[in-house]
């Protein structure tokens, strides 16, 4: 294996880790120590390969994105509801995306560019994939570009919500209805309604 592999590798590892301890313990609680001890190295090693902890929290957030391949890939609506099913069998990677979302609405968070940036790109590519489903207005008469920041919202409050209660909470099945109701389904309970009084 080449020297550069070998530290690509390395740098995939130390990603990994931080990750890991990011989920257990919070961005500010997680330390440079703690991920290199987690991968066997010393403080000084780690910051060979991360020189900050804001670059090692820089590259976890691409690599969590790299996963979803969102924003930059084109989507379809019925493929987001596969998302959300993928997001369930990996609640590790859920939870230190929504705890890094959380810390990151401070004014000094490292991650707060990151993820205002993130959200134009997401809200412009779910703008696109409602429009390329919908057209120009969606059944209930909003444009795509006033839906999609309630899309966004939704799969990522789904989130927060099944990670604190996932007993109770079927977020797959609450998107699906989210779905639903995008495409006018909710119509059709409140007719019923009105025919049985």
């Amino acid at each position: 294996m080449s020297t550069r592999a070998r530290s690509e590798e390395r740098r995939a590892d130390i990603v990994r880790a931080a990750l890991e301890v990011i989920a257990e313990r919070g961005y500010r609680g997680a330390s440079m120590a703690a991920i290199a001890e987690r991968v066997g190295l010393t403080q000084q090693g780690l910051l060979h390969y991360f020189p900050t902890k804001d670059a090692l929290l820089v590259a976890v957030l691409k690599e969590r994105d790299q996963w979803d391949a969102v924003p930059d890939s084109p989507w379809r609506l019925d493929l987001l509801a596969a998302l959300v099913e993928y997001n369930a069998m990996r609640p590790g990677i859920v939870q230190t995306f929504s705890a890094l979302l959380g810390e990151s609405v401070t004014e000094d968070h490292p991650a707060r560019g990151f993820f205002t940036e993130r959200y134009e790109r997401v809200r412009a590519s779910m703008t696109g994939v409602l429009r390329d489903r919908y057209g120009e207005r969606l059944p209930g008469g909003l444009t795509p570009e006033r839906a999609a920041p309630l899309l966004v919202a939704v799969m990522d409050g789904l989130q927060y919500q099944w990670l604190l209660d996932p007993e109770a909470v079927d977020m797959p099945g609450a998107f699906s209805d989210f779905v639903k109701l995008l495409g006018g389904a909710a119509e059709a309970p409140c007719e019923q309604e009105e025919t049985a009084d």
